[in-house]
């Protein structure tokens, strides 16, 4: 992903071996992005895109069940948005109308797309950084917890700044925040959070999905709490890691709903 790039724009506010799965995955129904440092302002580079020394752990042996939830993963991280394929628009359609269900969209191309928080009229420009997977992470979302992403979208809550993050972009961010933070290009796990998550993916094949939600609630919370404006973003995503990181080590998370942070969200 190191290919992928972009730009940032603030929005402006007028008002304000692992043993626990050895079956195989089990469905449930139902920016920060390489690149450019211009996503967080000039100057500013990306959290995610920062190696870590902590990358170079031994990496952990998998079972049979949990290589192949992996793989699965791992192949929707390498499916790009591509505005050609009609399932990709019917998804970005899908999207618009669980944001907006009482506006109607002009077009995928449309000066409409910045009310959601991307970067100009056409969304397939910001999509670079995350692929396929950042949409369907929004979409699952706004299908999954309604209130916790109109919430987030709309800026309902807390003192807000006057200039914020833009949403959907920050979408993208936090994507690819987290195939970062969970190793996931790699062949199997290289750090306990990232063999700790393939546990929860083994028992839930919408765990990359969850998980999601809850760091895009988390990741509101630490703004608010910093006060933080647009040229705070790269800080507050780094803070938002590291909370991450420190509640998948809890010992009594046995599942992702046991995270503190996932009472945040609300259906």
């Amino acid at each position: 992903m190191d290919d992928r790039g972009g730009s940032f724009v603030a929005v402006r506010r007028i008002s304000q071996g692992l043993d626990r799965g050895n079956s195989a995955c089990h469905s449930t129904s139902a920016e920060v992005v390489a690149g450019s440092a211009a996503w967080l302002g000039r100057g500013l580079s990306c959290v995610c895109a920062q190696r870590r020394e902590s990358d170079a752990r031994p990496s952990f042996d998998l079972t049979p069940a949990q290589e192949e939830c992996l793989q699965r993963l791992q192949s929707r991280i390498d499916v790009a948005y591509d505005s050609s394929i009609l399932e990709h628009q019917e998804a970005l359609k899908a999207l618009w109308n669980a944001a907006f269900p009482e506006e109607e969209l002009h077009g995928l191309i449309s000066e409409q797309w910045k009310e959601m928080g991307w970067q100009g009229k056409d969304p397939s420009t910001d999509f670079r950084g995350g692929g396929f997977i950042s949409l369907e992470n929004l979409l699952f979302f706004a299908k999954n917890f309604p209130t916790s992403f109109q919430d987030l979208l709309q800026k309902r809550e807390g003192d807000r700044s006057v200039w914020e993050y833009p949403f959907a972009v920050a979408g993208v961010n936090i994507t690819f925040m987290l195939i970062q933070m969970l190793d996931l290009e790699a062949v199997k796990p290289r750090t306990m959070v990232g063999a700790i998550f393939l546990k929860f993916l083994t028992e839930n094949e919408s765990a990359f999905d969850l998980l999601y939600c809850i760091t895009f609630k988390m990741m509101d919370q630490q703004w608010l709490t910093m006060r933080a404006s647009y040229m705070d973003f790269n800080t507050v995503m780094k803070a938002t890691r590291r909370q991450l990181e420190r509640e998948l080590l809890f010992e009594d998370v046995s599942r992702l709903e046991d995270l503190p942070s996932y009472s945040l969200l609300t259906r």
